[in-house]
């Protein structure tokens, strides 16, 4: 008797976590390349000295402040297109109207930015930092903040190449930005290579210029493949579509602010480290830099798992729905049970990829980050939790509750106790940590509960409406 010839069939499941991790693997890289681009930076600016450094963090606060509500209303358009090519697999016009209307926000977003961080000094005094330290970020800012609008105009790209299925082509952009960025960094800031000695002042103008590389980068690839070319992206670019930019901006806005809540809740956390020390300030920039790094894959799964859900949202699939969320949730949390037990088995390794242990100098700043990186262990769960739980609503289109839940878990929750433990016990920057801790801890759970609430709530029969 003759045997079938047709494969086995592959479990659900098990599909589902081969496409996510088909998806989630090249997006998790360039998070890395791109976190990487900032980890340069620092450990450049670590080795010209240690003002340069909590000058350059001081900077980094303001900086991501701002632009990561920029970054929120240009990741509308993932769950946007995401559902559209669900529904539609072939989708060509809607798809085109999303990115367009993208980069329209980004170049409108960019323009009040750009003001504010050119007076960045300003800012930062008012915040109570140090006169010196604020102006040596203050000049910083003035040269990264042109790096602003190529790189929210690359985000825009990206979300299109990955709900194409191509992240991939973000990937090849980005790792071949990190050796151009940490090579042209070194140049300017030590002034080698031909380069002038710029210092701090260094470091923005190639972070700025290898944003604008990345831009053009991307855009090129995109224009050069058959695929992606016949959407035709940046044809009559200029063409107002109001409709979907205010859709774009009702569902960008509230991803904005919630992104917002859980960056500034970091950045104004390094703005209590600068009114306790310096070294408490370098200490805390060098754990934070090490607990970003993990958080790339959990960040670039909750990407994955906005275009799974979306992708099923779009085809009316409420089972794909769970299980999309459901496999990348489990992928996240996982991670970062492992990652908490490297930071706590190999805390030294980790801290003195920053600072030179034999320095004498340096024994402060490596106390307190030793101590610091214990603390980022104990969150990392509750951090994965909460980037991927994010992610799984915002496939669904929920944006506005997450907002919320945000908001209460760092600035109702975290933010208060860690001020409190950081000025009124003696555990001041272990305080702040705590805090931090507190408040990832608080969101992880709200969104774990909405979503296991989204049948009953409605939220998987929602599509996001592209006419």
């Amino acid at each position: 008797m003759l045997q079938s010839t047709n494969p086995a069939p592959v479990h659900p499941w098990r599909a589902e976590a081969g496409a996510t991790f088909a998806l989630a693997w090249p997006l998790i890289l360039t998070n890395l390349a791109q976190h990487g681009l900032n980890t340069v930076d620092v450990v450049l600016l670590g080795w010209l000295d240690a003002e340069a450094l909590a000058a350059g963090a001081l900077a980094h606060s303001l900086y991501f402040a701002v632009m990561i509500f920029g970054i929120g209303l240009v990741t509308a358009t993932a769950p946007m297109m995401a559902q559209e090519l669900g529904a539609r697999r072939h989708s060509v016009r809607d798809i085109r109207r999303t990115v367009r209307q993208g980069c329209w926000i980004a170049v409108a977003f960019s323009i009040p930015a750009w003001l504010v961080l050119w007076n960045g000094e300003a800012l930062l005094l008012l915040f109570g930092q140090e006169r010196g330290l604020a102006a040596q970020a203050g000049a910083y800012l003035r040269i990264l903040q042109w790096g602003l609008l190529p790189f929210l105009i690359y985000l825009v790209l990206r979300s299109y190449v990955a709900a194409l299925g191509r992240p991939g082509f973000a990937l090849a952009v980005c790792a071949a930005a990190l050796p151009v960025n940490a090579v042209l960094a070194w140049g300017l800031i030590f002034g080698r290579l031909g380069l002038p000695r710029l210092g701090l002042i260094g470091a923005g103008l190639a972070t700025a210029i290898v944003c604008c590389l990345m831009a053009v980068g991307l855009a090129l690839l995109i224009l050069r493949d058959r695929r992606m070319r016949r959407y035709r992206l940046f044809g009559r670019f200029w063409r107002a579509d109001p409709v979907r930019f205010m859709r774009l901006l009702r569902l960008g806005i509230p991803i904005g602010a919630t992104l917002a809540f859980e960056v500034t809740i970091f950045n104004a956390a390094a703005l209590v480290m600068g009114t306790l020390s310096t070294a408490e300030l370098a200490a805390h920039t060098i754990a934070l830099q090490i607990a970003a790094l993990s958080f790339m894959v959990p960040m670039g799964l909750g990407q994955a798992v906005t275009i799974r859900v979306g992708h099923a949202v779009g085809r009316g699939d409420p089972a794909g729905v769970a299980r999309a969320g459901w496999t990348a949730f489990t992928l996240g949390t996982g991670f970062m049970t492992f990652m908490a037990l490297v930071m706590v088995a190999v805390p030294g390794a980790l801290v003195g990829a920053f600072l030179d242990a034999t320095n004498p100098a340096n024994a402060p700043v490596i106390g307190y980050a030793l101590t610091f990186l214990m603390f980022a262990a104990l969150f990392q769960v509750a951090d994965g939790a909460q980037a991927v739980g994010a992610g799984m609503l915002r496939g669904l289109g929920d944006t506005r509750v997450p907002m919320l839940y945000a908001a209460l878990g760092y600035w109702g929750v975290g933010a208060p106790l860690g001020v409190a433990l950081a000025y009124g016990t003696a555990l001041r920057g272990s305080g702040v940590w705590i805090g931090l801790a507190s408040g990832l801890a608080v969101v992880a759970v709200l969104m774990l509960v909405r979503w296991t609430r989204r049948t009953d709530l409605g939220l998987v029969e929602r599509r996001l409406v592209t006419a």
